[in-house]
């Protein structure tokens, strides 16, 4: 609750002690564009493509110098080992289930008109299974199956998740939806919540996957803290920074806009620091472990393909980035991929903090019950 007071609050009380109306950012449903953003901007663009560059090159060398001393990955925080088994027919049902609404959302059929805005839930259904039935053929396990408490739960946590990054970007205005301007606020929030409900179960889904490559699941005794604080000072700075940036997100947007998507996981691991509570990415935290990276690329993954299926559907979204709106893939310009990794951690932390410890201290966490056949 403190979490959640923080994020709505802070940016309201930025824009009150500047004495401007706080009225536009509550329009609901979000149709008015009210923000103006800064032009494309070499010297920007460039100073980010390398400090991005160099970020992504630290993650990867610690990545490799862990999994170079890792002989096996330490069995609790992965799959059991059992055999591997072969695609199986709910899988492939997916599949086809996938493809079908894929060139349904693509093309523009008459008959089909009445369902034409409403394949992005029916596409992500498809994808989760299908993402499930991967993991299943590499080791006969997936949470879909075998760990339904954590799984169902993780679509009503997703929308309520979603809805601070929808009321963040209310301040800074980074994207905005095409095709939904003729919906009433209530007509607006259920088809809203109905498909942000897919984004947690899709990248914790794709994380478990990755947990099923050596690579990836490496030993989190073996790797080295992201950081390291005396006492709780290192979560007091982090709260407060987040929450100085967060009451400024409304008066600069085209500065702050990054915390859209650093702001939530600083403030939740700071208190959880604060508190002395488990945390993955705390500072007192002596193992990070490798759903770290898990998490990262299940989320880059995931957001090509939200990217891709938005090209050509009829009722998408569209970005409006300062200084670096150039070099479009799909609709998100391309340093804009950059922000999916920040998310994959902070769907991580979200699912670590709100559903129960057994199920949620690793990606790919099962109980010995669980991990016999």
């Amino acid at each position: 609750m403190l979490v959640a007071g923080l994020l709505l609050g802070l940016p309201l009380l930025g824009l009150i002690l500047a004495g401007r109306s706080i009225r536009p950012y509550l329009e609901f449903p979000p149709l008015t564009r009210y923000v103006v953003h800064e032009p494309f901007s070499w010297p920007v663009y460039v100073a980010l493509a390398l400090l991005i560059l160099a970020s992504i090159g630290l993650v990867r060398a610690r990545i490799a110098s862990t999994a170079s001393r890792c002989v096996r990955p330490a069995s609790h925080l992965t799959l059991p080992p059992l055999r591997a088994t072969s695609f199986p027919w709910w899988g492939w049902s997916a599949v086809v289930w996938t493809v079908i609404w894929w060139t349904l959302a693509w093309t523009r059929f008459s008959w089909m008109e009445p369902l034409q805005p409403h394949t992005f839930t029916p596409l992500w259904l498809g994808y989760i299974v299908v993402v499930n039935a991967w993991t299943f053929t590499r080791t006969g396990r997936c949470m879909m199956l075998h760990r339904p408490r954590y799984f169902f739960p993780l679509f009503p946590l997703s929308a309520v998740f979603w809805w601070f990054f929808e009321y963040l970007n209310r301040f800074v205005q980074n994207w905005y939806y095409v095709g939904v301007t003729d919906l009433s606020p209530l007509e607006y929030f259920l088809r809203a919540t109905i498909s942000f409900s897919t984004v947690l179960p899709a990248v914790m889904g794709t994380a478990e996957w990755l947990s099923t490559f050596p690579y990836f699941a490496v030993r989190s005794d073996q790797v080295r803290p992201m950081m390291r604080g005396q006492g709780h000072v290192a979560g007091w700075i982090a709260l407060g920074m987040a929450s100085v940036g967060l009451g400024g997100i409304g008066l600069w947007p085209d500065y702050l806009f990054p915390l859209v998507w650093v702001a939530p996981t600083l403030i939740m691991v700071s208190l959880q620091d604060i508190r002395e509570e488990f945390q993955r990415l705390g500072a007192n935290v002596k193992q990070n472990g490798g759903a770290m990276w898990q998490g990262a690329l299940a989320a880059l993954i995931c957001g090509w393909f939200w990217e891709m299926w938005n090209f050509k559907s009829l009722a998408h979204w569209e970005y409006a980035v300062p200084f670096v709106q150039r070099f479009h893939v799909f609709e998100m310009p391309l340093l804009g991929y950059a922000g999916y990794l920040p998310f994959g951690l902070e769907c991580l932390v979200m699912a670590d903090a709100c559903l129960t410890r057994k199920y949620s201290a690793g990606v790919a966490y099962y109980t010995e019950a669980e991990r016999r056949p």
